[in-house]
C-alpha cells in the first residue's frame, strides 16, 4: 500500500482518458446539485477533500472495469487504477470542472436536471464564509429566467459571462480558454484587473494546485481484502455484497471473453435460474421479482455452490474445510461456478418438491430460508440417493429438528458446513452418530404458549405440520388440505376463539389467545363465516357444508381439536387438549420427546 498526493487536475485527466476507472461492482453516481456546489466550494477554498483509494491493476484488471459517469467516451481500455473510494466526489468534480458538457444531476426534489457551474468573482474574493453562495448552477441553456423577486441571468456568451462576473468552472483547468476569458473580462473595465488578480490568487491558483490524498493498493491485493476495504472506507455507506463483487470479477474473466467472445453476465444467469425455480415452486419467491433477492437469494445460491466446491476439494484430498464463508465465495472461480451452478439449480428444484411434500409452498410460510442451503448441497452431493425411503426419513427428521428446535436463527455458516458433512454421512450410514442439528434440537412444551407470530420458524412449522397430518378445511370439506389447495383457497392461520371474547374472560384466556394453540390453517372462505364464538360459527359452517353434525365434528377433529370443547366454549379443555396433541405432533416430526420445563402453558 502506498500513499500518493496527486493533483486534482491529473486525477480528472486520468478519469477522462480511462486510466482511472471503476470496478463494475461500484454503484452509480448519485449526488445532487446542492451537494456538488458544496464540494466545489471545498476545493476552491483548498479545504481537505478526504482520502480516495484505488487498486493498481499492473495492466490486467481483476474486475470488469467501467468509466466514471460522464467519461464513457474512453471506450474499452484497461485502466491503470480502479477507484474503490471516492467515486461520488471525483465524478462530481470531473463533470463540473473538467468536462465541456453540462452536469447531469438532480435538484432538491430529485428531478433530473442538466446544469453548468459558475463562480461569482465578486463573492469569491470576499470572506471564505461567503464561498458557498459564490458557487452557482445555471440551466443547460445558461439562461436563468427572471421573476418579480429575482433578476434574470444570461450567460449564453463569453461577453455576457464577463459582464455578470461569472466564471465558468468547467474551463478552470484549460489554460488557453481561461486566458481568453480573462482578456474579455478585464477589457470591460479597468477595475476588473484588481478583481481578477484577487480571484486568481484566492481561487484559480488553489484549484489548479489542489492535491488529493490517495491510497494505492498493490495489484496483488486479494479480492477478500478489496471487498473488506471497500466496505469499511467507502463513503457511500451502502454495504457491498459478494454477488456484486463476483459480478464484476466474472465479467472481467478474460478466459471466458476469449472463449465466448463476450463478458459473463452473472446477474442474467442468476435471473434465469431464479425464474425457472419460482415458476416451478412459489416457495422460492415470485416471477415478478425473479431477478431480485426476494425469496431465495443470490447469496443462498452462491453459498450452496461454495459448499459443494469445498466438499469436492476436501474429497479429492485438498487441504481445507467444507465451508461457504465470505472468502470461499470470493475465491470461487468462474469455471467452477459454471460447472457446479446447474447441479445446485437442480438441487434447489428438488428442495422445492421436498418442501411441497411438507406442505410448505409459499415463501411467507417458509420457516427458514437459510436451512435450504445445506439441504440443496446434500442433494447435489448424493443425487437420487436422497429419494430412497431411509434417506427421506432422515432428511425429514433433520429438517423438522432444525425448524422446531429453531436451530437456524443465529450464526449459521458453521452449521451449514457441519450439517452437510454430518447429514451426508448419516444418510450413507457411514457412522451411527446423528447430525448435531438433530441431536441438539429441543422443543419445550411451554414454547407453544409463546408461538404467536410468523417471526418464529416453529410457528410456521407447526402450521405446516397441521396441514401435512391431514387437516380438512371447514368450508371446502371434500378432501384434506394439500399444496394445491393452500394456493387455490388462500389458506392462512385463523384464530379459533376470538380475542374480544378472551379479553372479556381475562386470565389465561387473554394471555394465550394469540398462541398457535388457538389458531389453525383454514381457507379465506371459511374465515368469512367465522364471526362470533365457535359454538355459533361452527353451526353455520356445518350447515353450509351440508354435512351431518357428527361428520362435521370429524372435520374439526382433523385439526387436532376436541369439537365438544368448542361447542361448549370450554376454553381450558380446548387449550389443554390441543396443546397436548400439538406436542405429540412435534414429537413425531422430531423423533424425540418434548421437554417439560415449567409445565404446559406455564
Amino acid at each position: 500500500m502506498s500513499l500518493d498526493n496527486p493533483l486534482l487536475k491529473k486525477l480528472l485527466h486520468d478519469v477522462g482518458t480511462g486510466a482511472l476507472q471503476l470496478p463494475d461492482f461500484q454503484r452509480e453516481w448519485k449526488w445532487g446539485d446542492e451537494r456538488i456546489k458544496a464540494l466545489i466550494a471545498t476545493v476552491t477554498l483548498d479545504y481537505p477533500l478526504g482520502v480516495v483509494m484505488a487498486l493498481q491493476t499492473a495492466g490486467t484488471s481483476p474486475f470488469r472495469a467501467r468509466p466514471l459517469h460522464g467519461a464513457e467516451a474512453v471506450g474499452e481500455r484497461t485502466p491503470e487504477l480502479l477507484l474503490l473510494d471516492g467515486q461520488q466526489r471525483l465524478t462530481s468534480l470531473f463533470q463540473a470542472l473538467h468536462r465541456d458538457q453540462p452536469v447531469e444531476t438532480v435538484d432538491g426534489r430529485n428531478k433530473d436536471i442538466k446544469v453548468w457551474y459558475y463562480i461569482d468573482i465578486a463573492k469569491a474574493v470576499g470572506p471564505p464564509s461567503d464561498r458557498d453562495e459564490a458557487i452557482v448552477s445555471v440551466p443547460e441553456s445558461r439562461i436563468v429566467e427572471g421573476s418579480s423577486r429575482r433578476p434574470g441571468l444570461d450567460l449564453s456568451t463569453i461577453e455576457r459571462e464577463c459582464e455578470a462576473g461569472m466564471f465558468p468552472l468547467h474551463i478552470v483547468f484549460d489554460t488557453q480558454r481561461t486566458t481568453t476569458w480573462q482578456k474579455e473580462y478585464v477589457k470591460l473595465d479597468d477595475a476588473h484587473w484588481d478583481a481578477w488578480s484577487d480571484f486568481k490568487d484566492l481561487v484559480l491558483n488553489r484549484v489548479q494546485a489542489f492535491n488529493v490524498p490517495m491510497i494505492n493498493l498493490p495489484a496483488d491485493t486479494t479480492m477478500d481484502a478489496v471487498c473488506a476495504v471497500f466496505e469499511r472506507v467507502n463513503t457511500g455507506g451502502i454495504p457491498l455484497n459478494v454477488f456484486e463483487l463476483l459480478t464484476a470479477t466474472y465479467a472481467g474473466d478474460q478466459a471466458h471473453v476469449r472463449e465466448f467472445g463476450t463478458y459473463y453476465q452473472l446477474p442474467e444467469e442468476w435471473k434465469a435460474i431464479k425464474e425457472r425455480l419460482v415458476s416451478q415452486h412459489p416457495v422460492f419467491g415470485s416471477l415478478e421479482t425473479a431477478g431480485s433477492d426476494d425469496g431465495l437469494s443470490s447469496s443462498d445460491f452462491l453459498q450452496a455452490v461454495a459448499l459443494l466446491r469445498t466438499w469436492e476439494l476436501k474429497q479429492s484430498g485438498m487441504p481445507g474445510a467444507v465451508s461457504c464463508k465470505r472468502r470461499d465465495l470470493l475465491n470461487l472461480p468462474l469455471t467452477d461456478f459454471r460447472r457446479l451452478a446447474p447441479r445446485i439449480a437442480d438441487a434447489f428444484a428438488w428442495v422445492g418438491s421436498f418442501l411441497a411434500n411438507q406442505c410448505i409452498v409459499r415463501s411467507r410460510d417458509l420457516p427458514y430460508r437459510t436451512q435450504l442451503v445445506p439441504l440443496a448441497t446434500v442433494r447435489a452431493i448424493l443425487g437420487e440417493a436422497t429419494d430412497e425411503f431411509a434417506a427421506e426419513e432422515r432428511i425429514g427428521q433433520w429438517y423438522w429438528n432444525g425448524v422446531l428446535g429453531e436451530m437456524y436463527g443465529g450464526a449459521i455458516e458453521s452449521r451449514f458446513s457441519r450439517d452437510v458433512e454430518q447429514l451426508v454421512a448419516w444418510i450413507r450410514g457411514e457412522h451411527h452418530a446423528v447430525p448435531d442439528t438433530v441431536n441438539d434440537a429441543a422443543f419445550f412444551a411451554d414454547r407453544l404458549d409463546t408461538l404467536t407470530t410468523r417471526n418464529s420458524a416453529a410457528y410456521k412449522g407447526i402450521y405446516a405440520l397441521l396441514i401435512k397430518q391431514g387437516a380438512v378445511d371447514w368450508y371446502f370439506t371434500e378432501a384434506p388440505l394439500n399444496p394445491a389447495r393452500i394456493l387455490a383457497h388462500a389458506v392462512d392461520v385463523r384464530q379459533i376463539f376470538p380475542k374480544s371474547w378472551a379479553d372479556k374472560q381475562g386470565g389465561r384466556h387473554a394471555k394465550h389467545v394469540y398462541s398457535i394453540v388457538n389458531k389453525t390453517p383454514l381457507s379465506h372462505r371459511a374465515s368469512r363465516s367465522m364471526t362470533g364464538l365457535p359454538g355459533s360459527y361452527l353451526k353455520a359452517l356445518q350447515l353450509e357444508s351440508g354435512m351431518r353434525p357428527e361428520w362435521f365434528d370429524d372435520v374439526i377433529a382433523t385439526h387436532l381439536i376436541d369439537p365438544s370443547a368448542l361447542h361448549e366454549l370450554d376454553y381450558e379443555r380446548f387449550y389443554e387438549s390441543r396443546a397436548k396433541q400439538l406436542q405429540e405432533l412435534v414429537d413425531a416430526a422430531m423423533g424425540k420427546r418434548t421437554v417439560i420445563r415449567d409445565g404446559l402453558g406455564g
